[in-house]
């Protein structure tokens, strides 16, 4: 089994204003809190929960 892990490129897209303070919060946590701003995140079942939590506020890709 190879030691390459997936990982995932999420983009803020849109604005948290007017959300929910959880919403906020996780955007933060997943180091995202400016627009058009990405990260490359490593893809576990943590982060995917997170994404799944503001997924009309991020666009996903994935990287290998």
């Amino acid at each position: 089994m190879s030691d390459t892990k997936k990982r995932l490129k999420v983009t803020q897209i849109r604005s948290p204003i007017a959300r929910r303070h959880d919403q906020r919060e996780t955007l933060i946590g997943l180091g995202l809190n400016k627009l058009h701003r990405s990260r490359e995140l490593e893809d576990t079942p943590s982060i995917r929960g997170m994404i799944n939590k503001v997924g009309h506020l991020v666009q996903v890709e994935e990287i290998g």
